[in-house]
């Protein structure tokens, strides 16, 4: 509970409050990952930005920066946190020479790969409250709940891909779809999205 002169006839109310649950556990999140990657280049972001790159074909810096949600400017700082240990490397698009592809090298795939172990166990801790079976309806509402939430989001498409995965396990893999994906936002058909800056 939230305070000593807690009373069980006078809940508090912010024990029912979702912000405050949401933010007591995303700073605890918070915490515990920016202390699994102080010696990452570029720290959680680095990481966030590694795992866009890795996960679906070469795309250029824009791309990626409207996926993640960071910003442009800062999105070139953190490739040459990634790119000085050769975690990625730039490529002239095909396409446009005047962008750069952005590639994972077989080390960056690696640092990933043990990152991503240790933050599942970050996770393992912030959820070790539940027994297994509730972490993954947890995770699996959350989710829901993030999808919907971003539907004005460019990883709506991602969250789409992931239902229909879930529906059907011969459904096209998030990597093969995202090809499409990117194929369809290079050609800016749609309407401008609101954007949201995440949390640092």
């Amino acid at each position: 509970m939230t305070g000593a002169t807690h009373r069980p006839d006078r809940p508090d109310p912010l024990d029912d409050d979702l912000g405050w649950m949401l933010g007591i556990v995303f700073r605890g999140y918070l915490r515990a990952a920016e202390h699994a990657f102080t010696d990452f280049p570029g720290g959680p972001r680095g990481y966030q930005l590694l795992t866009a790159a890795i996960n679906g074909p070469a795309r250029n810096q824009g791309t990626i920066a409207e996926e993640i949600g960071i910003d442009r400017t800062v999105l070139t700082y953190l490739i040459d946190d990634l790119e000085r240990p050769g975690f990625v490397a730039r490529r002239a698009d095909p396409a446009d020479r005047r962008s750069r592809l952005i590639e994972v090298t077989d080390a960056g795939r690696t640092a990933w790969e043990q990152r991503r172990s240790t933050l599942r166990q970050v996770e393992s801790h912030l959820l070790g409250a539940l027994t297994a079976a509730e972490s993954a309806t947890l995770r699996s509402l959350l989710q829901k709940v993030a999808c919907s939430t971003q539907a004005v989001d460019p990883l709506r498409d991602l969250c789409e891909v992931v239902t229909q995965v879930q529906a059907d396990p011969a459904a096209p893999t998030p990597t093969s779809r995202r090809t499409d994906t990117a194929a369809v936002r290079s050609g800016r058909t749609a309407a401008p999205r609101t954007r949201r800056r995440r949390p640092d």
